[in-house]
């Protein structure tokens, strides 16, 4: 095994997924003093926000710090009128008007984010759907960054690894949240397959992500030729993740054995819970905008949804993995974790 346990810098081998709406300052400071790297999801963060949520966390001790951006292609405004049309039925049960003007959406890595980076110097710079342009690459290295690329089959790992990134997050099918697909007309794999190809083709560390929930997730992940492991589902169940009740309540349920993917909430493939929105009318409608416009006419439904303690059109993250996850603290969860995924690998190096 050419990288030992603490090639991360973090004491054990272990990620915690950034995961945007559930992530934030107290659950990356939970995992970093469990001993694993705690990532800050700034996807939809200003760059002051993303600074003031770096400092928080770096107040509350020692660890290493990923921030996580998404590096998307905006599309051209669509025509939504058939997303409305389809959503009309709803706006009239909720008793609410689609909005008059589009909400703010997920942007795509940009200078701003890069001057925040900069500013901060992270240990980690992670990024989903793709890298962004080379210039902006190159500043983030620039600042003292190591570089994190999601890929979700091996085409898309081999581009990572000749645009010089430093590992590779290898996202199996399982995993909940949006799926990282950036080559587009490959479809995903499921991580036991993906973790050894990656592995074996571009020499760079990888970490297994989608589908780890226990330690014999990190052991078999590792046995395959993972580096590290990349956990975000388990964390949902802590008290540090930023969800509602609804959605804690969704994943002590029935509904946490049976996940879906669907491009209902923001137009791109993503997994989750089903919920009424996806029951309704399938998980996947053409109609839908492409990522990220569909967010935009369900936000006044999500709103008066949660309103009343509902997760009727939110979007309820989570991997296959998601029936294993237990209530506990997020450090203990990282400790957990973080111990299994040292001592195998430790093993391996003996």
């Amino acid at each position: 095994m050419p990288h030992g346990p603490g090639w991360l810098g973090s004491r054990h081998p272990l990620i915690q997924a950034p995961m945007a709406g559930a992530g934030g300052p107290a659950l990356a400071i939970a995992a970093r003093a469990g001993g694993a790297v705690g990532s800050l999801p700034c996807a939809m963060l200003a760059a002051d926000a993303i600074e003031a949520q770096a400092a928080e966390v770096r107040a509350a001790g020692p660890g290493v710090l990923n921030l996580n951006f998404f590096a998307h292609r905006m599309p051209d405004p669509p025509d939504d009128s058939a997303w409305r049309a389809l959503l009309q039925p709803f706006y009239d049960r909720e008793g609410v008007a689609p909005p008059a003007s589009a909400a703010p959406l997920r942007r795509p890595f940009d200078a701003a984010a890069c001057a925040a980076v900069e500013r901060v110097r992270p240990e980690l710079v992670s990024f989903h759907f793709g890298l962004p342009d080379p210039a902006l690459l190159d500043r983030v290295r620039a600042s003292g960054a190591r570089v994190l690329g999601n890929a979700t089959n091996l085409a898309e790992a081999r581009r990572l690894a000749d645009a010089g990134v430093d590992a590779i997050i290898a996202q199996g099918f399982e995993a909940g949240g949006h799926a990282g697909l950036f080559d587009h007309g490959h479809d995903p794999v499921g991580l036991f397959a993906l973790v050894p190809q990656i592995a074996d083709a571009c020499g760079l560390p990888v970490i297994a992500a989608g589908g780890i929930a226990d330690a014999r997730g990190v052991r078999a992940a590792l046995a395959l030729g993972a580096a590290a492991v990349q956990v975000g589902t388990a964390y949902l169940r802590t008290p540090e993740a930023r969800i509602a009740e609804a959605y804690r309540d969704a994943l002590a349920s029935p509904a946490a054995e049976a996940t879906v993917l669907t491009n209902l909430f923001s137009g791109g493939l993503a997994r989750g819970l089903p919920n009424a929105l996806t029951r309704a009318l399938g998980p996947v409608r053409a109609e839908a905008p492409p990522f990220p416009h569909a967010s935009t006419l369900l936000a006044p439904l999500r709103a008066a949804a949660e309103a009343e303690g509902r997760g009727d059109y939110s979007p309820l993250w989570a991997g296959q993995s998601a029936a294993l996850a237990r209530p506990t603290t997020a450090r203990a969860l990282t400790e957990q974790l973080g111990a299994a995924a040292t001592a195998a690998l430790e093993g391996e190096c003996s």
